[in-house]
């Protein structure tokens, strides 16, 4: 009889690629059957996230709801995975009594031992550096069948002083190219047609390997792949300050290269960005956005800004509100400084209180949202290639994704059919109207 595992992923894309290769070989056992609902599964895998405080109290809550599963159904187990279980491992082990197994990222290539043994009632706890992380091998996808995710790297060295990523998943290290271009044909073969490439730091990709950055070289190379041609590969996660030339002359050579580029920047005050241990000043900003545009003229820019850093002063959050309101970004997403421990900023003064910290972010959101609706706003009239993702019943349309809009993180085109699409598809949409954040319109 088949072990029946399921699985929770929490936290970031990067996460999910970490759980897609657990439950890969998983599915590669005779022994396992991967379930798609938690009441019917003998084992749980939660795979969670501790990047700030929110997102550790998501993954705590999650496996104490699953608990009630093993005292009323049939699970026999919980095994937690991920950021947390690397960060937090000896607080689990020893606070939550209802986690039968915790791998550390750098055990997570011992699933399924984990598993077999979970579910015959033994308790296993297994850490190792978190470079052990095995990032290779075959993938069980989860979510959309057309659009994935491709791991270029992992781990970070840039080391910003309120971040503990590089203390939960190691230093920066990047697969080879001839790698990345073997998991894209299996991604292509699939059916795949839109590609994400994420990293903690995709810009900085190939500097460890090749003596030097070499996203473009990694672009160029998808690209004239006799093995494959996707319809869309998007590049995320690219710190500005790293941002070349030849990165921006190959984005522009393609059209296989979505004009989209998410470049974090977190803040723009020379004075915060030191402090944050930010690699780069706001004139690198402002060169990299300039640059960008200047090369493509129709690029869509997305960015991640923080408020309340300690030390943050209402001159520093002036310079970047108003920043926000020049710059137009096309997505902006913004979040609180949160005290991390075993970072460098977490015993700084200054720390800034929360009802600080939540009218800041009110108001750099409302900002955002003006710039967002004028972006929006220039779409109506125009008709635009949309990737097909489902079907609303609620509202009676359809909904996807335009080029302008990444996975997940930014907004949806809803439009009507007389000619239904199949989800995966990819369709011309006249752009008719907004809503909120989202366009809406119809097939032509």
């Amino acid at each position: 009889m088949s072990i029946k595992v399921g699985y929770l992923s929490l936290g970031c894309a990067k996460n999910q690629m970490d759980l897609e290769l657990m439950l890969g070989r998983l599915a590669a056992d005779e022994d396992f059957v991967i379930v798609d609902e938690d009441i019917n599964a003998d084992v749980m895998i939660v795979n969670t996230c501790a990047f700030i405080q929110s997102a550790k109290e998501e993954s705590i809550e999650s496996i104490l709801d699953l608990d009630w599963l093993k005292k009323n159904r049939s699970l026999k187990g919980i095994i937690v995975t991920g950021c947390m279980a690397q960060r937090y491992f000896e607080e689990i082990k020893k606070d939550i009594p209802e986690v039968d197994a915790i791998l550390g990222l750098g055990a997570e290539q011992d699933i399924c031992e984990t598993v077999r043994k979970v579910f015959d009632g033994q308790k296993l706890y297994r850490h190792d550096a978190p470079e052990a992380l095995c990032i290779e091998g075959d993938r069980a996808v989860i979510g959309s069948e057309y659009s994935a995710y491709l791991r270029i790297a992992e781990g970070c060295d840039n080391r910003c002083s309120y971040c503990a990523i590089p203390s939960i998943r190691g230093k920066f290290r990047s697969r080879r190219i001839e790698d990345i271009l073997a998991e894209a044909k299996d991604l292509y073969d699939m059916g795949v047609k839109e590609l994400c490439l994420i990293a903690q730091d995709t810009s900085r990709y190939g500097l460890d390997l090749y003596g030097t950055y070499s996203l473009d070289r990694l672009l160029e190379a998808l690209c004239t792949s006799p093995d494959f041609s996707f319809e869309w590969i998007r590049v995320l996660y690219c710190y500005p300050d790293k941002i070349t030339d030849s990165l921006i002359s190959v984005m522009k050579k393609y059209d296989s290269i979505v004009k989209y580029i998410d470049i974090p920047i977190q803040h723009i005050s020379d004075r915060m960005l030191t402090a944050m241990n930010r690699h780069g000043s706001r004139a690198d900003i402002e060169d990299a956005v300039k640059r960008l545009r200047a090369a493509m003229p129709d690029i869509v820019l997305r960015t991640t800004v923080m408020v309340g850093f300690p030390g943050e002063r209402d001159s520093d959050f002036k310079e970047l509100l108003d920043f926000v309101g020049q710059a137009r970004f096309n997505h902006l997403g913004a979040f609180e400084y949160s005290r991390e421990e075993g970072t460098e900023a977490y015993g700084l003064k200054g720390q800034v209180s929360a009802k600080t910290k939540a009218v800041r972010l009110d108001n750099i959101m409302n900002k955002q949202y003006t710039v967002v609706s004028d972006y929006l706003a220039e779409q109506v009239g125009k008709t635009v290639k949309v990737l097909c993702e489902g079907y609303d019943p609620v509202g009676g349309c359809f909904f996807g994704r335009s080029a302008a809009f990444a996975p997940e993180v930014d907004g949806r085109v809803y439009f009507t059919a007389a000619k239904k699409p199949k989800e995966g598809d990819f369709v011309n949409v006249r752009i008719q109207s907004t809503l909120d954040y989202d366009l809406v319109g119809v097939r032509v």
